[in-house]
């Protein structure tokens, strides 16, 4: 499964502009009809414009179920991503509505196609063609809360950040204020990308780095993992669920400096809780800001300074040798993905030799 480019999320149309948009066009249309006999050419128009009207708003509707990321086809991460932010059940109902939108206009213009075939008078033509958009616009004003949810939904679903599943994934946490970004950024190779996730203010920070051509993807844990689990209200453990499906390992930094915002017994507290969390996980233990610690502070784990680069390096190599991405089990065995011709070798020989004749 390729990354979801969640900016790319179409612009959803008010539903009075979805119909500004099919009338006018129609409008347009009609302005192309040429006929000598003003029946044939008024029943020309009103058909052509029905059509027209209908081809838009089916194209519109149909665009935005086919240009929205399909759940099924995410990974879990994405989806409980999806699901913490606007609701998965919401997500396929609305999109489900207009696509019945779509196909319910298309059955109202093909009635009022053969409705005008078959009448015999020019105010007849009209009268059709304004029935039929009175019960398209019904059709799009049923749908008009559906329409509206997308649109907002649409504002979030772009904040959401893009990972890629097939490159590991390094999740830093820890408690606030600990330099979880400060860490991504001094190990970045370039400006880390800065997100929202949807079930808080604070931000989050994406960031890579690169080893023998290979993108190390990093992603810290804002507004998650700030409370005791008992306190988080439902949202927060919807965001926690979507990092049990993230990462390769995980770095969990302890500020043990005089200044840090949380005890460190709080934070041991909150290590125990991650371990449980993701216990299938590597978990690499860093004590972080060595720079403000006293040297006869004692405490698990290596330290690092995102300030001073102490440590950074060493955390790096670290992790590229725990995750282990390019360790090569069988030498005789191609890697997964790798494009491959299933036939086997005689046959692609004589298959040679046959073009050689």
């Amino acid at each position: 499964m390729a990354s979801v480019e969640w900016r790319s999320i179409p612009t959803v149309l008010y539903p009075q502009e979805i119909l500004d948009k099919a009338f006018g066009r129609a409008s347009n249309q009609a302005d192309l009809v040429e006929d000598p006999d003003k029946y044939h050419r008024v029943r020309k128009q009103m058909n052509r414009m029905v059509q027209s009207a209908s081809d838009v708003i089916t194209k519109t509707l149909n665009s935005y179920v086919g240009r929205w990321p399909s759940l099924n086809a995410l990974t879990e991460f994405d989806r409980a991503l999806v699901d913490a932010a606007v609701g998965c059940d919401e997500y396929r109902k609305n999109l489900g509505a207009l696509q019945w939108a779509a196909e319910q206009t298309q059955r109202i213009a093909g009635e009022a196609q053969r409705k005008i075939l078959r009448l015999r008078d020019i105010d007849g033509f009209h009268k059709a063609r304004r029935h039929a958009y009175g019960r398209i616009s019904s059709i799009i004003g049923q749908i008009s809360p559906q329409i509206l949810w997308l649109g907002e939904a649409r504002d979030i679903l772009r904040k959401l950040p893009s990972i890629d599943p097939l490159e590991p994934c390094i999740v830093v946490a820890g408690s606030p204020n600990v330099g979880k970004s400060a860490l991504i950024s001094a190990l970045s190779s370039g400006e880390p990308q800065v997100a929202s996730y949807p079930f808080t203010t604070k931000q989050l920070h994406l960031g890579h780095f690169v080893h023998r051509r290979r993108a190390y993807q990093m992603v810290d844990t804002p507004g998650l993992l700030d409370r005791p689990m008992i306190e988080r209200n439902p949202i927060e453990m919807q965001a926690i669920a979507a990092l049990e499906h993230l990462g390769d390992a995980l770095v969990f930094l302890v500020d043990r400096s005089k200044g840090s915002n949380t005890p460190v017994s709080e934070q041991q507290n909150l290590l125990a809780e991650v371990r449980e969390l993701i216990s299938e996980r590597p978990i690499i233990v860093v004590s972080s800001k060595s720079d403000l610690l006293d040297s006869t502070v004692e405490g698990n784990g290596s330290r690092i300074s995102a300030e001073t680069g102490e440590g950074l390096e060493e955390l790096r190599m670290d992790l590229i040798e725990i995750i282990a991405a390019d360790e090569i089990l069988d030498p005789l065995s191609l890697p997964e993905n790798w494009p491959r011709d299933d036939e086997p070798l005689g046959s692609v020989g004589r298959s040679d030799a046959s073009r050689q004749t």
